[in-house]
């Protein structure tokens, strides 16, 4: 499939696309009614409908029944443990396998035209992007991807969170499971902007930011407190009138929904004539100039907050520009720091 037909390639081999990024018209003012309709199809397929689908199937099969809920257990707690990570091991890796093992598109559609595999850095362990996401995503992701699923399954069983009869509330249900991802992108970003301070940044949030050029094993590839943080988007069920599976829905909207905007293509390819767009763009523009695109499209967030990049030419200069007034403050700050002194 030829990539140039939808987006160009520089001399290095980064592909981009031709249009830029669009926030989603949920929130445009004045409201547009038919743009929003158009769009409708896109928020639920494919990437929530399989989140979706993914808590359903957990209830079902996967989670203890309430009885065993009500008492912590290893036996419980580890199964749900290594259900999680055969999950993660299976879905990230199926993404890993096509795009950067097999290659079987190769380039096309690849943001950044290198593979993590073919370059050693020291800000890896074992000099390996690879090996320190995988290890990682397990170590620390899944655990405490676990340790928050168990808490809320606990909560739930005792009492302790607001617990919604679909058949009795199915309004109040079905709006609940619509907002989850809305929900998630305003979790995100306000979680985000707080771990790009400069202390949290630099102790917890550059784990994740090492991968430049990110795959999808860098999805989960975070340091501890940023997955309790991330994670954390679950907690909001404590307080929300919800149930257990719009919880799993929320927990796994972060963890498996974590992919699509690491996978590193902008488009994969199914088939010979098919594509599924990721629409990472926005969040890989964020790991390669790192202080644009706190959140993603769903909410216009970074436009409001004046640090949306859509990778156009124009995004190119707003952000320099931005760089630029910033500079010139520290300049100003600096001189006066100096003038003071020198009075002393």
């Amino acid at each position: 499939m030829d990539d140039l037909k939808y987006g160009t390639r520089n001399k290095r081999g980064d592909w981009a696309p031709n249009q830029p990024v669009e926030t989603a018209p949920l929130f445009a003012f004045p409201p547009r009614l038919k743009a929003v309709i158009k769009w409708l199809p896109h928020y639920f397929f494919p990437w929530n409908m399989i989140f979706a689908a993914s808590a359903v199937a957990y209830w079902a099969w996967v989670i203890p029944p309430v009885e065993r809920l009500q008492t912590l257990g290893i036996e419980w707690i580890a199964w749900l443990y290594v259900v999680n990570a055969i999950s993660v091991f299976l879905f990230y890796g199926a993404f890993e396998l096509h795009l950067y093992v097999l290659k079987r598109q190769e380039n096309r559609f690849k943001y950044n035209g290198r593979f993590p595999a073919d370059q050693k850095s020291k800000a890896f362990w074992f000099e390996s992007q690879n090996f320190d996401n995988i290890l990682r995503t397990f170590l620390s992701g899944v655990t405490i991807w676990t340790a928050v699923e168990v808490a809320m399954l606990w909560a739930y069983a005792n009492g302790y969170a607001p617990w919604l009869d679909f058949a009795e509330n199915p309004w109040t249900v079905a709006l609940v499971a619509l907002v989850v991802p809305i929900i998630h992108e305003f979790h995100f970003f306000c979680i985000h902007r707080f771990i790009h301070t400069p202390l949290l940044y630099k102790w917890v949030h550059s784990v994740h930011h090492n991968s430049v050029n990110p795959s999808p094993w860098s999805s989960l590839s975070m340091h501890p407190v940023e997955h309790l943080l991330y994670f954390g988007t679950a907690f909001y069920h404590l307080i929300l009138p919800s149930n257990p599976v719009l919880m799993l829905y929320q927990l796994h909207y972060a963890g498996f929904g974590a992919i699509p905007g690491h996978v590193g293509f902008d488009k994969v390819e199914i088939g010979e004539d098919k594509l599924v767009d990721s629409h990472a763009y926005a969040h890989y523009l964020h790991h390669k100039y790192f202080e644009v695109n706190y959140g993603d499209t769903l909410i216009p967030l970074d436009k409001w907050f004046g640090t949306w990049h859509d990778g156009s030419a124009e995004g190119e200069a707003r952000m320099q520009e931005r760089y630029r007034r910033r500079k010139e403050k520290l300049a100003v700050r600096k001189a006066r720091v100096g003038i003071g002194e020198a009075a002393e």
